[in-house]
C-alpha cells in the first residue's frame, strides 16, 4: 500500500478540505456526512455527491451539505432529481458517464462507497486523480486488484481503507517498515449463525439474516457477514492492501467485535486496534488522515464488557472462506468471478428466489463453469475485467433456477 508520511500530507492539505462522496445515501455514505455535519464548516466543503435510486435522501443531502452536484446513477430518475434541487443552486446529473465525470473532477478526498462491482470504474477514476481515496468498496480490490493498485501507485494516490479491520491493520502498521510481520489476522464476528447447524441454516429467511448482531450495516454486506463470504472477500482484499503473503493472513472469529485486527510481528509482539462497533470510527479516522477527528462513537468500557472470546471459523458450516482462499490461490480472473457470483446469489435471496445455504452453492458452481466456458487468464485491461464480470453474472444468473426454492 502507497503510505506516505503524515508530514507531506500536512503540508500539503489545504483547509478546507474538497470531499466527493460516492454512495452518499447508504449506510457509509450517511455514516460520513454525519462527520461531516458535525465538524466545523471550515474543515469540509462538499463538491459531489452521487447515490444510485434514492433521489429523496440524496436531494436532501445535497441541498443540507450546499454540495455543487449531486448525480443518480439510474438515468430515469433525472428528472425527479432535477425537480427536487430546484432553486438550490446544486447541480444534477445522472448516468454512468455523470458518475465518472464527477471522478474526474478532482477534489482533496473522494469516499467510495458504491457497493458492489459497480463502482469499479468510478473509484478507479478517482484514484487516477492522484489525491486521498477512502475505499469502501471492497469488490474493487476482489475483482480487479492488480490492476487497481497499480493505478493507485502510478497515481501516487493516498489509499485509505475504510472496512474496519483493514483500517485497523492500518492504524496499527501506522507506516512502519512491514518486513518483521508474521501474520496479519483480521477478526469476525461470526454473524447472526455463528453457533447455528447447517440444517438450522438452511431455513434461513432474509429477515434473519439481515439481523446483525453487532454492526448496522447494508443489505448486501449484511447478508455476506451472515454467509462469512464477507471475511473471504476481506481475505483477498488485504492480500492487495498490505505486502504479506497469502499465507500469512488468517481470520479469527471474535464475537464482540471490539478487536478489528491483530498484527503479529517476528518477536512475537501483537498489535491490537480496538474500538466499540461502529463504523463511523474507521470513516472518521479516513477523513481526518493523518491527523483524528471527534467522532461519536461509544466508548470502550473493558471492565463492563468483561471479556473478550475467540474461536477459529468453521470452514465447514461456512464454506465460503474455504472456496474464497482457493480463489486467492488461483491465477486468473477466479476473484472476478467470485465476486460477480456472489452478488447474483445475493441479491436473489433477499428477493427470496433461493435459499440461505445456496448463495455459496452458486458461487461454487459458477467459477466450476467460469473454468470451462470463459478464459480465465490473467487480466490486464479494465474492459477485459468487465467482460469477464459480465459473463460471470450470465453464469450465475443461469444457474438460478436450480436452486430455486
Amino acid at each position: 500500500m502507497n503510505v506516505p508520511s503524515p508530514l507531506a500530507f500536512t503540508e500539503t492539505m489545504t483547509m478546507p478540505r474538497t470531499v466527493t462522496i460516492f454512495g452518499a445515501t447508504g449506510t457509509i455514505g450517511v455514516h460520513t456526512l454525519d462527520l461531516i455535519g458535525r465538524a466545523p464548516d471550515s474543515f469540509y466543503d462538499v463538491v459531489a455527491l452521487t447515490a444510485h435510486q434514492n433521489v429523496e435522501l440524496l436531494a436532501k443531502q445535497a441541498i443540507a451539505h450546499r454540495a455543487e452536484i449531486a448525480v443518480i446513477g439510474d438515468e430515469s430518475k433525472y428528472h425527479a432529481l432535477k425537480d427536487a434541487l430546484a432553486g438550490s443552486g446544486v447541480q444534477a446529473a445522472a448516468g454512468e458517464q455523470a458518475l465518472t465525470d464527477a471522478a474526474q473532477q478532482r477534489v482533496d478526498w473522494y469516499m467510495a462507497a458504491i457497493v458492489g462491482a459497480a463502482g469499479l470504474r468510478p473509484t478507479l477514476e478517482a484514484v487516477r486523480q492522484g489525491t486521498h481515496v477512502a475505499l469502501a468498496n471492497k469488490e474493487c480490490l476482489v475483482t480487479a486488484g492488480e490492476l487497481f493498485m497499480g493505478e493507485v501507485a502510478a497515481a501516487n494516490t493516498v489509499l485509505l481503507p475504510v472496512d474496519s479491520e483493514h483500517s485497523a491493520a492500518y492504524q496499527s502498521l501506522d507506516g512502519k517498515p512491514t518486513d518483521g510481520i508474521e501474520r496479519i489476522v483480521l477478526t469476525a464476528s461470526g454473524g447472526p449463525f455463528r453457533e447455528w447447524s447447517r440444517e438450522r441454516m438452511s431455513a434461513v429467511t432474509p429477515e434473519q439474516a439481515l439481523a446483525h448482531p453487532n454492526w448496522s450495516m447494508g443489505p448486501k454486506i449484511t447478508i455476506d457477514s451472515a454467509t462469512m463470504m464477507n471475511k473471504g472477500l476481506e481475505i483477498i482484499e488485504a492480500y492487495h492492501l498490505f505486502p504479506v503473503e497469502a499465507s500469512q493472513l488468517d481470520i479469527l472469529v471474535h464475537p464482540q467485535s471490539i478487536i478489528h485486527c491483530l498484527v503479529e510481528y517476528c518477536d512475537g509482539s501483537v498489535l491490537a486496534q480496538m474500538s466499540c462497533p461502529d463504523m463511523r470510527a474507521p470513516i472518521s479516522y479516513s477523513l481526518a488522515w493523518p491527523k483524528r477527528m471527534p467522532a461519536p462513537t461509544a466508548r470502550l468500557d473493558l471492565a463492563q464488557l468483561g471479556k473478550l472470546t475467540f474461536e477459529p471459523p468453521d470452514d465447514t458450516r461456512f464454506p465460503a472462506l474455504r472456496v474464497a482462499r482457493e480463489v486467492l490461490e488461483s491465477t486468473g480472473g477466479h476473484s472476478t468471478v467470485l465476486n460477480a457470483a456472489n452478488e447474483i446469489a445475493v441479491h436473489a435471496f433477499l428477493d427470496r428466489k433461493i435459499g440461505f445455504l445456496s448463495i455459496i452453492k452458486i458461487v461454487e458452481s459458477t467459477l466450476e463453469l467460469a473454468q470451462s466456458h470463459t478464459n480465465l487468464k490473467d487480466l490486464t485491461t479494465l474492459d477485459e475485467i468487465l467482460d469477464l464480470d459480465g459473463e460471470a453474472r450470465r453464469l450465475a444468473q443461469s444457474l438460478l433456477p436450480k436452486f430455486a426454492i
